[in-house]
């Protein structure tokens, strides 16, 4: 009767490690197929980020939204600090 007992709590505990064991199989697949969807994504964004950051885009955005302007000379103002005097502190 014992032997029989035995038998049958390692039966049960044989089917529990097995469902488990299959279990975290599915959930490390599931985690691999997200890694690799989100590589994509990260290489499809980097790859977007690398074209929107040109030089000629920024150039462009800068002059068309920011109203800004190459600095030459004749449109440079140069600030002097009135107050200060050649003696340092």
């Amino acid at each position: 009767m014992v032997v029989l007992l035995a038998l049958v709590a390692s039966a049960l505990w044989l089917v529990r490690t097995s469902y488990e064991a299959r279990r975290l199989y599915a959930a490390i697949e599931q985690s691999r197929v997200e890694e690799r969807s989100l590589e994509v994504e990260y290489k499809r964004l980097d790859a977007e980020r690398r074209a929107q950051a040109t030089h000629l885009r920024v150039e462009r955005m800068a002059r068309e939204k920011l109203q800004m302007r190459t600095a030459s000379p004749a449109v440079t103002v140069y600030v002097t600090d009135s107050s200060a005097s050649g003696v340092r502190r």
